[in-house]
């Protein structure tokens, strides 16, 4: 009978067991996501070290009382609708909001806890360390957005982040600074502070961080081998280093010191930005810092690349932003960005020929050989989806450092990235494209250099392709025929664009730069061509990237009909709908002249003024 009472006993463990498993898969099943365990395998934690070269006296956030208010930067009032205004506004918010929830649900359902979802294939990814990158970055649009209960599940997801090890070999400091930390801090300081979790996850990663300072110069080593520290591996700063990876910190650590207290962070970013300031003027091209820096010294003397696109573009763009979150008590960030944007108007500003005569600007490249009187500054006409902020970048500085001149220039750079998306087949810009420059910013000639004829455009195709000095001999007349026929042939094959040279890099990788000029325009002047703009790019951008699970990258931007591909980086959800979403919104929704916003979209409030 002992044997029969055993096996009974067993029988009903089991069947408890069975039916318990039942109802709490049964309950996950009714959930619109697969909630995962934790996503890293490896064994490795790392845990901090006594710093080999320590701080003993670090530098503390600035008191002082600005010299005087800041300017506004939104208008104000807000600009007046009528009800009929209102309705097609509001319907195109709903939209956008509709875009947002169908990529979510997405990554929710087939990503959990991992950094990306595949949108074609439903397959995750994790190339920012597996800490959930798409669910952190996305935590302050659930909250702009009004999904407050998507917002509070998220926030209970994140406790079971672990900072303390992943399976990636380096950790990019500026992406995990960006994405995580600047994604930790913006929810903790929408959501009210209600949160600490937000604020505790947001020390652990900036922690994490500061092990990357440890080096002789306290300069950070940019794609850090965390095992290496663990093994107390000693450090020291990378001879080479992209420059907007180590100059790109500043407001997130900033923020960090700001509502911790611990001044450490702070310390971290203003040693580099007092590095940038002492090499301003000694760099290849004096006012503006190369692509690539030593870091170990630090050096800025070396390269002779200089772009405000890739590589480089956040070093600048955080110049009148540090500024504002700092309440103007620094003049620092504010002479930084002084210092370097005439040089830019100068040297890397260019007037676009485009058929329909607008004023057009693109930010493109230079490369410096020489030094002294035998310096010579080449520009190459470069447009880049990336350098697309810059017309929000001198529209805020223009208004906070009331420089006038620098919305006239906002404007024609920000019009020049619709005229980019505009000109294509898709309706969508490129990553990467060449134009044909006409003028400089000041150039009094512009006019006439600028007025578009075929003729003009299709010798600048011409150019690109088959070079012709002024010393060759002249060409008969069947050869100018061939040439005419060779510049058909590149212009059709190529898909070349009226007032483009050509498109070497054809893909939209969802990326939000030119819809957060556009956005930043809106709110600085009020005008609603700039809402029709965001309305005609948002329309073609869901309609070509929307799959059935998010939305994807696209291929080649140039045909009609662009092939997508499996990928959607995390930034989809943090800044590009967050942008199209904000340009609909009610004008105080994440109004300007209270909140700063990082180079990842990421609102951090600014001090009362």
């Amino acid at each position: 009978m002992a044997s029969v009472r055993r096996w009974r006993t067993l029988f009903l463990v089991v069947a408890v067991w069975l039916v318990g498993m039942w109802y709490f898969f049964d309950e996950r099943d009714a959930q619109p996501f697969k909630d995962e365990t934790p996503i890293s395998s490896a064994t490795v934690h790392w845990s901090k070290h006594p710093d080999r070269y320590p701080v003993t006296s670090p530098i503390s956030l600035p008191t002082n009382k600005p010299k005087a208010k800041i300017p506004n930067i939104q208008l104000s009032p807000a600009p007046k609708e009528d009800a009929s205004a209102r309705k097609v506004r509001e319907t195109r918010l709903a939209a956008v909001k509709d875009s947002f929830r169908h990529s979510w649900n997405g990554y929710k359902q087939n990503a959990w806890l991992h950094d990306e979802v595949s949108p074609l294939t439903g397959k995750s990814n994790n190339p920012f360390g597996g800490w959930a990158a798409t669910l952190v970055d996305a935590l302050d649009t659930l909250w702009i957005m009004d999904l407050k209960d998507e917002f509070k599940q998220a926030v209970l997801a994140c406790e079971r982040i672990d900072f303390t090890t992943t399976e990636t070999t380096n950790i990019n400091v500026f992406e995990t600074t960006i994405r995580y930390l600047g994604g930790f801090l913006a929810a903790y300081e929408l959501s009210d502070k209600q949160y600490p979790t937000l604020l505790k996850k947001a020390t652990e990663v900036g922690e994490l961080l500061m092990c990357a300072f440890d080096t002789p110069n306290r300069m950070p080593i940019a794609r850090w081998s965390w095992k290496d520290y663990a093994a107390g591996v000693a450090q020291t700063a990378p001879q080479q280093v992209l420059v907007s990876e180590i100059g790109s910190l500043s407001l997130e650590f900033t923020k960090l010191s700001q509502l911790t207290g611990d001044m450490k962070y702070y310390d971290a970013v203003q040693r580099i930005s007092d590095a940038f300031e002492k090499a301003q003027d000694t760099t290849r091209l004096p006012g503006m810092w190369p692509v690539v820096v030593d870091a170990s010294k630090p050096a800025f003397d070396s390269d002779t690349f200089f772009t405000l696109g890739g590589m480089s573009d956040s070093l600048y763009e955080y110049f009148p932003k540090q500024y504002l979150l700092l309440g103007g008590a620094l003049e620092q960030p504010r002479l930084l960005y002084e210092g370097f944007v005439d040089v830019a108007k100068r040297h890397l500003f260019q007037r676009a020929l485009n058929p329909q005569n607008m004023p057009l600007l693109v930010s493109g490249d230079v490369r410096v050989s020489g030094k002294g009187d035998d310096t010579e500054i080449v520009f190459h006409p470069r447009g880049q989806h990336l350098t697309c902020f810059t017309g929000g970048m001198l529209g805020i500085a223009g208004r906070i450092f009331s420089r006038p001149s620098d919305l006239v220039v906002a404007e024609q750079l920000t019009n020049a990235c619709v005229w980019s998306y505009n000109s294509t087949a898709s309706g969508i810009g490129a990553e990467i494209y060449q134009f044909v420059p006409c003028g400089g910013v000041d150039d009094s000639q512009t006019g006439e250099k600028c007025a578009y004829s075929d003729t003009k455009w299709r010798e600048a195709v011409r150019q690109s392709w088959k070079p012709r000095s002024e010393d060759d001999a002249p060409e008969t007349e069947a050869e100018t025929k061939g040439i005419a026929q060779e510049v058909d042939l590149i212009i059709k094959q190529r898909r070349v664009p009226p007032g483009f040279v050509d498109v070497p890099d054809r893909r939209y990788i969802l990326r939000p730069e030119a819809i957060e000029s556009v956005f930043i325009m809106y709110r600085i002047t009020g005008d609603p061509t700039w809402m029709e703009k965001a309305w005609q790019m948002f329309s073609v951008i869901e309609k070509a990237s929307r799959t059935n699970i998010a939305a994807a990258a696209l291929e080649d931007v140039t045909k009609a009909q662009p092939v997508q591909v499996d990928s959607m980086e995390s930034f989809w959800l943090a800044e590009t709908l967050k942008y199209f979403y904000l340009v609909f919104a009610s004008w105080d929704t994440i109004d300007l002249d209270k909140w700063v916003l990082n180079t990842e979209a990421h609102p951090l409030r600014r001090p009362d003024t």
